[in-house]
């Protein structure tokens, strides 16, 4: 059981990636909720990868978001199927947002020759969700706003900052921002009121400021940010080349949950009973 902590004062936890590989074509990085300190909420994991081939097959989700960012230098073109009826391909720079809600089976899987590079990312469902139907949102890189200014270029994956917003809105409150920045550079983002941040050194280091003082990101580490009052962050590269950053926030839910490979859930009979239905075949078919 994972018992959340209340945050009255911005709070603050760096962590390095823990090297990830699974078979002959997928490598990165992984984070995951728990070490973080409970400041991570809603988001349960994150694993910064590359998939050169296919690598889990069909498997289920429950009570959970499994959202798929897709970087802009991924190469071909990466297949998406769940038990919603979707089948189509994912392409760079786009976003797929599944809510699993009651139970849904997914597959991912790059095309032949293709190079997929981006974020896997579980956000948790508050328990008033995790008993709804599945849905899915797919949005597409011509369709999220850039935000540009010296030294940066952010995109607007999903969510609203500087003054646009993407026109989709995904199941639970949350922001998605993909970016580069240079040392003469200052991107600036709001966090919202009782949103938690983790802001990601995807390539090259960062450096961020909050609460009037600067702070340094290397390559491959991040960091959480969590308060309950609204917070100016700025982030700036430390070199003249560019630095590759993401940036997730979402509205805190402040629940216990149990955690159980791809399903989260309110307690762990909740868990017994997903299971039970997915070794039944009641979570659909691709």
């Amino acid at each position: 059981m994972t018992a959340l902590k209340n945050i009255n004062a911005t709070q603050q936890v760096k962590v390095t990636g823990n090297a990830l590989s699974v078979g002959s074509g997928f490598t990165g990085l992984g984070f995951r909720h728990s070490q973080f300190e409970g400041t991570m909420d809603p988001i349960i994991m994150v694993d910064h990868y590359t998939m050169t081939v296919p690598t889990f097959g069909a498997h289920p989700h429950a009570g959970i978001s499994a959202v798929s960012v897709i970087f802009e230098d991924s190469e071909g073109k990466f297949n998406n199927r769940d038990s919603l009826g979707n089948d189509f391909d994912i392409e760079a720079g786009d976003l797929y947002w599944l809510n699993a809600g009651s139970g849904a089976l997914h597959d991912e899987a790059p095309r032949q020759g293709a190079k997929i590079h981006g974020l896997q990312i579980f956000v948790n469902l508050p328990a008033k969700l995790k008993h709804q139907s599945p849905s899915s949102l797919h949005i597409k890189k011509k369709n999220m706003p850039t935000l540009e200014g010296q030294g940066y270029r952010v995109r607007l994956v999903l969510g609203e900052s500087n003054g646009q917003r993407v026109s989709e809105s995904s199941v639970w409150p949350f922001l998605i921002l993909d970016g580069y920045a240079s040392e003469d550079s200052t991107f600036t983002h709001n966090i919202k009121e009782d949103f938690n941040a983790w802001l990601y050194a995807v390539e090259g280091d960062l450096q961020y400021k909050i609460d009037g003082k600067w702070h340094a990101l290397a390559q491959g580490e991040s960091t959480t940010i969590s308060q309950t009052d609204p917070i100016e962050l700025n982030v700036r590269g430390t070199s003249e080349t560019q630095s590759h950053f993401t940036l997730l926030s979402g509205e805190t839910i402040n629940e216990s949950f149990v955690q159980q490979g791809p399903f989260a859930m309110s307690n762990q009979q909740e868990i017994d009973d997903v299971t039970a239905r997915y070794q039944a075949g009641e979570l659909g078919s691709l």
